[in-house]
């Protein structure tokens, strides 16, 4: 081999060791990842062109070796030594009198850091080369985990420098960070694969794969807290000592790491540590507490497993057991149902708990939770309690499904869960109790019914005084109530009640837009207004008005039923089959409407279950079309909306069909700084049947250009865009 070569190839692992040290160890990367990149792939093509060169300490080889059949066992050449613990200041403080006696009054310097929660691990370095991993085990005998380890990017495979000893045992964790913890999750999410408990299980599990190219896949890193054994160098005289060298020579070592003499100290260490713990990026158990001076340790020596000279101060537990009395369901402020546990109380994270969150029914069913449950309580600071996950063996073997409410339990208004969507909601928002302060502020906010001075504060106020339970209320409220509220006073009520008497004018689209239909946005309420023109034709819309199913797909649906379900059970309580992806909640419920049973359906023809629909709404689709009629279809709802309308609410009929607005089927763009407000110009636009989005686009026909109109003309330009300015839109609206 080309001795430039060569020393090119030297260079570059040299290279790629200093930036790994940088990154991993010392936080502190010198060049971007895309240069990083480039190093590694220079490496990579001239070890392809030579082989000859490859070393098993290069970089490129931290991934490669084929699957192993078993661990193979390793004796430790000194003992890995497991922590003693306690758990009060006053434990601490009978430990540090302890050791003083011992050591017969002599000063005490304490080595302190964070006690990681992840697995002890053995590495071995001969000559600066990284030789062999081995797990803790039962302290005389661990698991050969090489292969794995090596597949670390915070592990040097090569010492930094050249004055390290010939043999060097440093002794460390391996851990899992939690933002790793949360990607390898959703990963194991998305591929329909069981998800790990916690950053530690899924540590274990990773280094404990037979395939190190699997672990290479997991966001593993290391922290070392102590050595082992040392050949053929004269090592430091204190714990801290040691631990810089560690560091010296490319091996990570724990940020927090200080040097404390008196219990006090130690304590108020203790208590800075358990206070920034959540923000750590990293999960601990405690604090470790070490003797710092070596011949200290020596002189102390150690009982059984434990040394005498260390001792771990543990958090209170974050994780216990209970038991699972009942499951209710809770409703957010926007309607969002979420199944909460109640739990026999138990006392985690150093809290008693009884309550727990369970997120939402798919990750009920995921973790297969049930009443009667024996689980796994995680309570981390100020987190919210939640069930990690159930202990099956222990459940009673008729314990039922938890099923998902068909009304909300606050209003009794239907829950909708469309296909695809995690969160199931109450339909019933205007008059929904858990609902009603967001409610009234979106009904009254500017874009839509606009009230002016009706601020969030004053809704509140309203809502918690118990003198407003539904948008209609406002309209009926006394000049005297509101001016003795907080911060009213007689000028301030006049004036609300002027504008709540100006908001009655309005247009139909803000008007649908304030109900807060779920999915019914600013624009898609102006475009309905526009497309059926009567609040009437709106509220009278069916399922099967706005979504089809054709012959072909009838004879599918029906099919999968038929293997799927067999009872007499009504139609819209069948689960739709998750063969068929085109099947929504939506199409049973309105096929509900003409098979009153699961049989009927059956034994109907493809064509008698096919039906086509007689509307077509641009942007309407199944999901949407089920929020919409659900949201009409609740007697609440249609209660309040029938009050607003006696109260005075209204708006000019529509004077032209949407395929008669003169501006129907042009999409607009409007950017820079116009004179008018741009939502003025908006709602004006979709009025006469135009649609107005954000981006350029070729289906883009004008581009509306104000001053400083940036980068959306350049690119208006490009497309071929009819560019108009705020002139030339005037013209248009008003021809």
């Amino acid at each position: 081999m080309n001795p430039d070569v060569k020393q090119r190839i030297n260079q570059l692992r040299q290279q790629i060791d200093q930036h790994n040290h940088r990154y991993y160890v010392l936080d502190d990367p010198e060049i971007p990842d895309a240069e990083y990149d480039r190093l590694m792939r220079a490496l990579q093509d001239l070890e392809a062109q030579y082989p000859e060169s490859i070393t098993p300490e290069s970089p490129t080889q931290r991934v490669g070796a084929e699957p192993l059949s078993a661990f193979t066992q390793v004796e430790h050449r000194a003992p890995m030594l497991s922590l003693n613990n306690v758990f009060n200041e006053n434990e601490f403080a009978d430990f540090d009198r302890r050791i003083r006696e011992r050591l017969s009054g002599e000063s005490v310097r304490y080595s302190v850091e964070p006690k990681l929660d992840g697995l002890a691990i053995s590495l071995r370095y001969e000559q600066g080369r990284f030789i062999q991993a081995a797990t803790r085990g039962d302290g005389q005998q661990g698991e050969d985990v090489t292969q794995n380890v090596r597949t670390i990017a915070a592990l040097p495979l090569r010492l930094l420098g050249d004055d390290w000893p010939e043999i060097l045992e440093a002794r460390g964790e391996i851990f899992m960070p939690k933002n790793g913890f949360e990607r390898l999750n959703q990963k194991q999410r998305d591929l329909g694969e069981k998800t790990f408990a916690n950053p530690r299980n899924a540590a274990a599990g990773s280094l404990r794969q037979l395939d190190p190219r699997i672990t290479a896949t997991r966001p593993l890193a290391l922290f070392c807290y102590g050595v082992g054994e040392v050949i053929g160098h004269e090592m430091a005289d204190t714990h801290s000592g040691n631990m810089a060298l560690l560091k010296n020579w490319g091996l990570p070592i724990s940020p927090e790491l200080k040097i404390l003499s008196s219990v006090a100290d130690c304590q108020a260490y203790f208590e800075v540590i358990g206070a920034k713990r959540d923000a750590l990026a990293y999960d601990i158990d405690g604090v470790v507490f070490k003797i710092d001076r070596i011949a200290q340790q020596h002189q102390l020596g150690s009982v059984a497993r434990a040394p005498r000279w260390a001792i771990a101060q543990k958090f209170p537990a974050q994780e216990e057991l209970t038991q699972i009395e009942a499951i209710e369901f809770q409703v957010g402020r926007t309607g969002a149902l979420t199944p909460v546990a109640r739990l026999q109380p138990v006392f985690v994270g150093g809290a008693t708990v009884s309550n727990a969150t369970l997120h939402n029914m798919d990750e009920v069913e995921r973790k297969d939770i049930r009443v009667g449950d024996v689980v796994v309580i995680r309570r981390a600071g100020d987190v919210i309690p939640e069930v990690v996950r159930s202990l099956p063996q222990n459940r009673a073997a008729n314990a039922p499904k938890i099923l998902m409410p068909s009304h909300c339990p606050v209003c009794g208004s239907a829950v909708i869960r469309p296909a695809g969507e995690a969160v199931a909601r109450c339909s019933g928002g205007l008059s929904c109790a858990a609902q009603r302060k967001e409610a009234i502020k979106h009904f009254a906010s500017r874009k839509a019914m606009d009230i002016e001075g009706l601020g969030d504060k004053l809704i509140e106020q309203l809502v918690d005084l118990d003198l407003v339970h539904s948008p209609a209320d406002l309209y009926q409220l006394p000049a005297d109530t509101l001016a003795s509220l907080e911060r009213m006073g007689a000028k301030s009520a006049d004036n609300l009640i002027a504008a709540l008497g100006k908001s009655k004018q309005t247009t139909l689209g803000r008007f649908l837009y304030a109900l807060g239909i779920l999915g019914i946005g600013e624009t898609m309420a102006a475009h309905l207004a526009t497309e059926l023109g009567s609040l009437e034709a709106i509220q009278n819309l069916r399922l099967r008005d706005l979504i089809e199913i054709k012959p072909s797909q009838a004879k599918n649906l029906q099919k999968a039923l038929q293997t799927a379900v067999t009872s007499d059970q009504p139609l819209n309580k069948t689960p739709p089959p998750d063969t068929l992806k085109w099947c929504q909640t939506a199409h049973l419920q309105m096929l509900a409407e003409r098979f009153s049973t699961l049989d009927e359906l059956l034994n109907a023809s493809p064509e008698q279950v096919a039906n086509q629909p007689r509307l077509k709404i641009e942007g309407v689709g199944h999901v949407l079309a089920e929020k919409l009629v659900t949201f009409f279809q609740q007697p609440h709802n249609r209660e309040v909306i029938d009050r607003l309308l006696a109260l005075g609410i209204q708006w000019p009929a529509p004077t032209n069909a949407a395929t008669e607005a003169k501006l129907a089927g042009l999409t607009f763009v409007l950017t820079g700084k116009l004179q008018q407000p741009r939502d003025q110009y908006k709602q004006q636009l979709i009025a006469l049947g135009a649609k107005v989005t954000g981006s350029i686009s070729k289906q883009t026909d004008y581009l509306v250009a104000g001053e400083a109109a940036g980068s959306k003309l350049g690119k208006a330009q490009e497309l071929g865009v009819k560019i108009i300015d705020e002139a030339g839109l005037t013209v248009m609206l008003n021809v």
